[in-house]
């Protein structure tokens, strides 16, 4: 099966490309270039989809901004983690 180009995957589907990737680097069975290859696709992938979240980032801000809406604010993980009862 040949391989989408990346600019052509969806955010869905780059995401599981990515854990089918992990999953095949973790076995420890492919050979160096394999190896290599894969991370290579990996980083790639992972560099699409992290633009393809913060387009979706700027979208929201554009819109809720054309709503009179407040701005987005950071996610903290820190103060998340402890409101649900987990230790750092």
């Amino acid at each position: 099966m040949a391989k989408k180009k990346l600019e052509n995957l969806t955010f869905e589907e780059s995401l599981g490309e990515l854990d089918t990737i992990v999953n095949n680097l973790e076995q420890g069975e492919l050979s160096l270039e394999e190896s290599m290859a894969l991370f290579e696709r990996g980083l790639s992938l992972s560099q699409v989809s992290q633009s393809k979240l913060q387009a979706a980032e700027q979208k929201v801000k554009i819109l809720l901004e054309k709503n009179g809406q407040q701005q987005l604010s950071t996610f903290d993980l820190s103060i998340e983690g402890n409101a649900l009862g987990e230790h750092s």
